[in-house]
Formats: C-alpha cells, sequence, structure tokens
C-alpha cells in the first residue's frame, strides 16, 4: 500500500471536455505506474464554464478559481493543479494563496520537452495563450525557443478550440492535423497547448512530435503526490 501519497486537487471544468480527458488519461498513467487497482486520491472541483468566460475581468475569474482552491484545500487536497492552460496567466497570484502546492502546467510541459531534447517549440492553444507573454516567457526561463502559427492560423485554432473541441465536435481534425504538417520543418515538436487539442490530436497523428500538455501536468501532479 501506498498510504503516504498526497491526495491531488483539480481545478477543472474548463471545459468539461478537457475535465473528462484529465482523468481518463489520469487512470490510465496511474495504471502504468502503479499496481493493480492503485490510483491516487484524487479530488475535481469543476467550474461553471459558462459563469468563468463570461467574468469580464481576470481578476474576478481569479477570485471564482480561489473558490475552486479553497474547496479542494478543505477536502484535504495538498497538491492542486488547474486542467486548463489560459488560466496560467494568473497562475504566479493564484499559487501565492494557495495553502497546497500548486504545480504548473507551464512547468510541466517545460520539463517534458527538455527530457526528450526538443528546443524550439511550436505553441498551439486558446488565442490568450498564443498571443500572451505569460506562456512563452515560461518556457523562455527554461531555456527553450517558441513559435506561434501565424495571425489567421492563431484566429482559426481558437475557434476550433472553443466551438468545436469544447463540445466534443472532432470537425476541424484534418485542419489541425495540416497545420502541424506545415510547421514540421521549423520546429522540433508542438505544444498542444490547450487541453482540448489531445482530444483531437495524438502522439503520432503527425511526423512532427508531440508535446501533450496535460499529459505532461498530469505526470507532474503525480510525482508531487509522490514526495515526501
Amino acid at each position: 500500500m501506498r498510504d503516504n501519497v498526497k491526495r491531488i486537487g483539480l481545478i477543472g471544468g474548463t471545459s468539461p471536455e478537457s475535465t473528462l480527458y484529465y482523468y481518463r488519461t489520469f487512470i490510465e498513467i496511474s495504471r502504468e505506474r502503479f499496481e493493480r487497482n492503485f490510483y491516487p486520491e484524487l479530488v475535481i472541483f469543476s467550474l461553471n464554464f459558462k459563469k468563468f468566460r463570461e467574468l469580464p475581468t481576470w481578476e474576478e475569474k481569479r477570485r471564482y478559481i480561489m473558490e475552486g482552491i479553497r474547496a479542494l484545500e478543505c477536502s484535504g487536497a495538498e497538491v492542486i493543479g488547474l486542467s486548463a492552460n489560459t488560466p496560467h496567466i494568473i497562475f504566479p497570484q493564484l499559487q501565492r494563496e494557495s495553502r497546497a502546492k500548486m504545480v504548473s502546467i507551464i512547468d510541466a510541459v517545460a520539463e517534458e520537452a527538455k527530457r526528450r531534447k526538443f528546443s524550439n517549440l511550436l505553441l498551439l492553444g486558446t488565442k490568450i495563450t498564443m498571443t500572451s507573454d505569460f506562456y512563452r516567457k515560461g518556457l523562455e526561463n527554461h531555456g527553450l525557443d517558441v513559435t506561434v502559427p501565424s495571425e489567421d492560423e492563431i484566429e482559426e485554432i481558437n475557434r476550433i478550440i472553443f466551438e468545436e473541441l469544447a463540445f466534443g465536435n472532432l470537425a476541424s481534425r484534418d485542419y489541425l492535423l495540416s497545420l502541424l504538417e506545415r510547421y514540421g520543418n521549423e520546429v522540433d515538436a508542438a505544444i498542444l497547448g490547450c487541453t482540448e487539442l489531445p482530444i483531437a490530436i495524438r502522439e503520432g497523428d503527425v511526423a512532427l512530435p508531440l508535446i501533450d500538455s496535460a499529459k505532461a501536468h498530469i505526470k507532474a501532479l503525480i510525482e508531487f503526490a509522490l514526495q515526501k
């Protein structure tokens, strides 16, 4: 028995589809990592995605996420992650306020890239993730170079995420695959930097190596949960 494994908390709901993917992947990784029928304890607080998206400022979004973090802390969670990339724009503030250990998806992606010896990365995600500097600087702090798609591609990827993938619709999967193929000779790997993207694209679908941000994050959460 592994009685010393910390309880993991997850802020989900942003979107529900990606939270489902997180939980499925959590199960898969646990089955690979641990003895039969052993899964670390996991508590999920699922935000109301409509409410979250309609809050007009990041300060209001921060307060809403903190409600979820406090609920997870009250449930005994000692290690907490946000199951979405874009809200990491306020990760430093959340980390300062949380009583539990917060695990950054950006750091998890960076460590996975370094483990696989990638240095020049294509970043796919929401428009905010691709155009703001929080993600790029976070990766650059790890010594990594970051490329983002063109302006038109950014708009289309953002549309696909919010209008299709957030509802489990894979209608534009071929567009995403062709985009990855176009960048294949320019970068070492592509980051699926929105946790809906792995719903449509998996490693091996294209020649370009992929970093699944959700999978890297779950691995990091489990590693922190195992630390004494």
